[in-house]
């Protein structure tokens, strides 16, 4: 099997975008695992698969497949990349677009200056919706948050959890150079409160309008760049009274702007394709 693709990143964050409208795509777990291989295949955090919508009034459908091959809800960075791809491409003239999600309809919009804003929808903070489950843990109040004790080895980090369409824990640390990312980032993802794993974020608070982050993505470990991690620290960072809307995010592939005012969150960022190309599958089995 033959498969055209483009390359792109979003701050860093890299994904292979496949075209399924103009061709035929339904891969099994193992090729999409050979695919985002950066020895064996073509490397990316993330899979993106364009595909018609069969909703009315939404332009396409959007599929996340992670580097472990698991089909993920939602992906932010991506969804900058997603938009960029069908204009450049030719799939649509529109320079914004609505677009169907597992988590729901999302509206990207290519703007003037090159780069690309996302209505990502509301954030959702009912356990239940994350998925979460507390269980026995404990939760402290603070600002209009509430902040839960997470255990992770011997040490109970306090984590902000809530959902962007996929799940998001965030902590506070003094400086996110030295923080435990790598260590405790899988240990929190696989945590037993979380039924379908989450995504660890570590937000170091520079100012009430610029933070800094690094995110330990499920199914993919850390990346540059993690958009709906983004959007899910200042959010949690607005409650917590440390944040005022709009915030930039440094991350380590580069600067995302994420407004929110209680309402839908909207993140603003860079989206550049690298390469197209071709790459050849062996058949599913």
């Amino acid at each position: 099997m033959r498969l055209k693709f483009s390359k792109m990143h979003g701050a860093g964050n890299d994904f292979v975008v496949l075209d399924g409208v103009r061709q035929a795509i339904d891969l099994s777990t193992e090729q999409w695992r050979k695919i985002a291989d950066r020895h064996f295949g073509i490397g990316a955090d993330q899979i993106l698969l364009v595909e018609p919508s069969s909703r009315p009034g939404v332009d396409f459908r959007y599929r996340i497949f992670n580097a472990d091959g698991g089909e993920v809800e939602q992906c932010g960075n991506g969804a900058r990349c997603f938009v960029r791809f069908v204009h450049d491409t030719g799939l649509t003239d529109k320079r914004a677009i609505r677009v169907e999600t597992l988590a729901g309809v999302i509206e990207p919009r290519l703007e003037d200056d090159g780069r690309v804003s996302v209505d990502m929808g509301p954030p959702r903070f009912d356990p239940a919706e994350v998925p979460f489950a507390p269980g026995d843990l404990v939760a402290e109040g603070e600002g209009d948050d509430c902040v839960w004790l997470l255990p992770v080895g011997a040490h109970p980090r306090r984590v902000s959890v809530l959902s962007m369409g996929n799940p998001h824990a965030v902590q506070v640390v003094d400086d996110v150079e030295v923080a435990p990312v790598t260590t405790e980032g899988p240990v929190i993802e696989h945590h037993p409160a979380f039924p379908r794993r989450v995504n660890a974020g570590f937000m170091q608070v520079v100012s009430p309008q610029r933070v800094r982050l690094r995110v330990w993505e499920r199914g993919a470990g850390e990346t540059l760049a993690c958009g709906t991690g983004a959007c899910a620290a200042v959010v949690a960072g607005i409650r917590r009274g440390l944040l005022r809307s709009p915030v930039d995010v440094e991350t380590r592939g580069g600067l995302l702007s994420i407004a929110w005012e209680g309402g839908t969150v909207r993140m603003t960022g860079p989206a550049t394709q690298v390469f197209e190309g071709e790459i050849d599958l062996a058949d599913r089995e």
